[in-house]
């Protein structure tokens, strides 16, 4: 009886969202597509994953950003080192922050980047340190090798631009505050580094710091792979 109801139930709910009787958010929507300022939910970093394979849809995304908030340049699939082809990537110039140099990401990375800048990081710096962040500093993107650079084992999510390592971040104020200077600060700068760890457990797949292991202990590495690993 009881599974009877629930089917019923299931299809009383596709009717009534079929004829628009019940009207589910944008950003709550799996198939409906990704909006940068839209709401972060548990469906967006489905809505991400799903752009792997398009590169259309994600440009799409990420021309939600006004032109004057964000400055990339997408770029033709192409094999920068054999045996690590790009496909599906853009390089990023610019958003609300500047960067100590340019990278190429793939799509989605860029993407939940820009997302995590508008919806975390901005708002902890402000919140935390009273100034937004003007600049990110990076050790890079791309790098065609296997994880922790191993011989042999699978290979890592640089390998295909799909993580990036931030070492650090400059605020419009003029301080500065570091990863392997900063980590244990008891005060706003300590505070700080972790919420924007903490904040970008939201969109990318997996944030590794120097909570994880001593590989991480000067950077945060923001990879696409996985489901809100966050260590």
């Amino acid at each position: 009886m009881r599974g009877t109801l629930f089917i019923l139930g299931l299809i009383a709910l596709g009717v009534a969202l079929q004829k628009g009787i019940i009207d589910i958010p944008r950003h709550w929507k799996p198939w409906a597509p990704l909006y940068v300022d839209d709401p972060i939910t548990p469906v967006t970093q489905l809505k991400l994953k799903r752009l792997n394979d398009d590169r259309a849809a994600c440009l799409a995304a990420l021309d939600t950003v006004p032109e004057d908030e964000l400055r990339y340049t997408p770029l033709a699939d192409y094999t920068p080192t054999a045996s690590c082809p790009l496909t599906n990537v853009v390089r990023m110039q610019s958003s609300s922050v500047r960067f100590n140099q340019s990278f190429v990401a793939s799509c989605p990375l860029a993407l939940a980047w820009v997302m995590y800048e508008r919806h975390a990081l901005q708002p902890a710096a402000q919140a935390i340190m009273g100034s937004r962040v003007d600049q990110v500093n990076h050790v890079g993107s791309f790098a065609c090798r296997n994880v922790y650079g191993r011989d042999i084992g699978r290979r890592s999510e640089h390998a295909t631009a799909d993580a990036l390592d931030v070492v650090g971040f400059q605020f419009e104020d003029g301080r500065q505050i570091s990863l392997i200077n900063d980590w244990d600060d008891a005060g706003n700068a300590g505070k700080f580094l972790r919420a924007a760890r903490d904040g970008a457990c939201d969109t990318f797949g997996n944030v590794l710091g120097p909570d994880y292991n001593a590989a991480h202990a000067d950077h945060f590495h923001l990879g696409m792979r996985g489901f809100r690993l966050c260590r």
